[in-house]
């Protein structure tokens, strides 16, 4: 989509000073950066006053053109944005957003007569949608549900985590190991320990590049890659890690840790996309909504109904209930037949996964993991 050059729209005042900088460092809990984007100047005014109300920094948008330029200049983490607007509309905004800022979340702005257009945007793509004219409640309860998408992420583990995968490693006669690590980890004669440097990290993706070559099979652990998105830029450090799953292809494992205190949700997010297989990868994103881990949760507990769903997730709209259950059927997590739902053993581990450390703790090829180890700085 090409888009006439405008000058970047300003940000909206708020109690609290940002400034750039800030846009690497996670939020307060519960607080987020926001984007409203709609030719209604009013409509515009009186979300964003609702939102900057509630504590999260918004800024404003007229038009998908000055709404690029916002998220070229800093950090999203959601953004509103109305269907129809002149020139360009949501839907172009949505398919630009979720190819160049795919961690920032997108709720769409609709009318009633409209929300099989809401429905189709998220099927594109969109994470949720609000209906006009607005009730407070509804914004809440969608900010609610994105805010615990944005800080969805494996269960947070220990050191010790670290040290028993690396027992189950060294218990496998046919894998080498390589341990990038600050900390120097109990010697064994197939471990080979390397003290990383964070603030070079392609030095990092060479050592194990190296080692991938010399050993068939081949299992990576590196502990507290948070340090290098402290010296570098994360559009830098991508390819990096990108290169580190690449010289792991066909090898073992290779699984990244870091300190979830010390990088942003998008940083988290964009680490995990990028180490995780593809598979994995679309679990996360199926179970990364909470409306849809209530659901699967309810649904461990036996078959339910729709009605039983909805009651499980909160919701009191059927189109948007629909979506999410055909997400989770379609991610192989439920199964639907008979009027019933029923949970998948894929949704099962996934469901373990959440609560369980052990379901997360990768020992066969390609089986990457990124974990939060609380603390490991």
């Amino acid at each position: 989509m090409r888009l006439p050059p405008h000058p970047p729209i300003r940000q909206r005042p708020s109690s609290a000073n940002s400034s750039k900088s800030d846009v690497a460092r996670p939020l307060s809990r519960g607080r987020m950066r926001i984007l409203v984007v709609d030719d209604d100047a009013v409509f515009r005014q009186e979300l964003g006053d609702l939102l900057e109300a509630d504590g999260h920094e918004v800024a404003i948008a007229p038009s998908v053109a000055k709404a690029l330029e916002e998220l070229e200049t800093q950090d999203v983490d959601v953004v509103f944005t109305d269907l129809k607007m002149p020139r360009h509309s949501g839907l172009e905004l949505l398919q630009e957003v979720r190819s160049r800022w795919p961690q920032t979340l997108v709720v769409v702005i609709t009318g009633f007569a409209t929300v099989d257009t809401a429905v189709e945007a998220m099927k594109a793509g969109a994470f949720d949608y609000v209906r006009k004219p607005f009730k407070i409640e509804q914004v809440h309860k969608v900010l609610e549900v994105a805010h615990g998408a944005l800080e969805f992420r494996a269960p947070s583990g220990r050191r010790g985590d670290l040290d028993r995968l690396l027992r189950e490693w060294e218990a496998r006669t046919d894998l080498s190991v390589l341990v990038l690590s600050p900390r120097a980890p109990k010697a064994h004669p197939r471990l080979t320990h390397v003290v990383p440097d964070y603030e070079n990290p392609s030095e990092i993706a060479r050592a194990i590049r190296e080692f991938a070559q010399a050993h068939s099979n081949a299992a990576v652990m590196v502990e507290e890659a948070d340090r290098c998105f402290a010296h570098h830029r994360r559009t830098d450090i991508l390819p990096i890690l990108e290169a580190m799953v690449e010289a792991m292809s066909g090898h073992g494992p290779l699984v990244v840790s870091f300190d979830p205190s010390r990088l942003s949700a998008g940083d988290i997010r964009a680490l995990t996309a990028t180490v995780t297989s593809s598979e994995t990868r679309e679990t996360l994103e199926t179970i990364a909504n909470p409306l849809r881990r209530a659901i699967l949760e309810r649904a461990v507990q036996g078959p339910i109904s729709f009605s039983e769903a909805m009651r499980a997730a909160g919701l009191d709209d059927s189109p948007k209930l629909a979506f999410h259950l055909r997400r989770l059927v379609d991610g192989g997590l439920l199964t639907h037949e008979n009027e019933e739902y029923r949970v998948t053993a894929r949704g099962r581990e996934a469901v373990r996964a959440v609560f369980d450390m052990d379901a997360s703790l990768p020992t066969r090829s390609g089986a990457n993991a990124v974990l939060p180890v609380a603390g490991s700085g």
